[in-house]
């Protein structure tokens, strides 16, 4: 009989980023040349007092792209900082982003991948 294990990854945190419409594509490829191993992405509208931001009176558009990130704890400084200026963050109305460190993360991880972590973390 196959007996089925559970893997659980306990140095893992998500970084959830709300940027504008348009913007998650290049906030993903800076994840991913932080470090990140990949991004989910969906879409969502926001809700609230619209106001009208800046010198040019420009509205803050409703449609949001919602980027997941899942990274390692020690990546996550670099993934952040990379997310944050390539979703221009740093101006007004453009969205913002949020870390949150994870309790327990469980997904399929090769016994190869499995067997090299524990290699490392016995030779610590």
């Amino acid at each position: 009989m196959n007996t089925r294990e559970i893997t659980v990854l306990t140095d893992v945190s998500l970084i959830t980023c709300v940027v504008q419409k348009g913007l998650a594509n290049k906030v993903i490829q800076a994840a991913l040349n932080a470090g990140a191993q990949g991004a989910t992405i969906f879409y969502a509208r926001g809700e609230g007092v619209r106001e009208r931001l800046g010198i040019f009176a420009l509205a803050v558009e409703v449609e949001k792209e919602v980027i997941l990130v899942l990274v390692a704890n020690d990546q996550t400084d670099a993934v952040f900082e990379h997310m944050y200026f390539a979703g221009e963050l740093d101006t007004p109305g453009m969205g913002l982003m949020y870390l949150t460190e994870l309790e327990k993360l469980a997904t399929y991880i090769p016994p190869d991948v499995i067997s090299r972590l524990a290699l490392r973390d016995s030779s610590t």
